[in-house]
């Protein structure tokens, strides 16, 4: 079982922590959009961006243009990972697992837990850092910081989805 922080230095940058030492970085491009960079601090840069007319799936691309991994929100308000990171093709389902408590869970197909996120509002800075604990086995996948960042990115996309949800209900 591990621990990582991730941190918000802006509304656009989050910074992968891990026994003090820096991981990784997820950089969205521009305010309220999905596409994003991922860079590992031994690894190549990573884009995130929408695919199609309604830009409803988002995939990991490497620089050759190769998709690495997709995920898109089902019609139940999970999001469906489907990765090739590491060569192997795994499925992931990323779930609110309590409204109340704000946290969320990644799971793999067999429903084994393998990641929970917990939100944290920062007021001073008004965006959000996360502590991410992972268990055992997800220690064991390939290419787990790259897992961790893109399980980031579905949680913004989760809560950025369910307050839009919310705003034009009450509209």
């Amino acid at each position: 079982m591990a621990h990582y922080l991730i941190k918000s230095t802006d509304t656009r940058t989050f910074t992968l922590v891990a026994n003090a030492a820096v991981l990784g970085e997820l950089k969205y491009t521009e305010w309220f959009t999905f596409k994003a960079v991922l860079s590992l601090t031994n690894g190549p840069l990573l884009r995130i961006e929408p695919r199609g007319f309604w830009g409803t799936t988002i995939e990991l691309k490497d620089q050759e243009e190769t998709v690495l991994l997709s995920f898109k929100m089902h019609w139940n308000g999970n999001i469906v990972l489907k990765s090739r990171l590491g060569g192997v093709n795994n499925a992931f389902v990323l779930k609110n697992q309590s409204v109340l408590k704000g946290s969320y869970v990644l799971l793999d197909k067999k429903e084994q837990e393998l990641l929970t996120i917990l939100p944290d509002f920062k007021w001073n800075k008004t965006n959000y850092d996360y502590t991410v604990t992972s268990s055992e086995l997800f220690e064991s996948l390939p290419q787990k910081d790259i897992l961790v960042l893109l399980a980031v990115h579905c949680t913004n996309y989760y809560m950025t989805m369910a307050s839009s949800v919310i705003v034009t209900t009450m509209v």
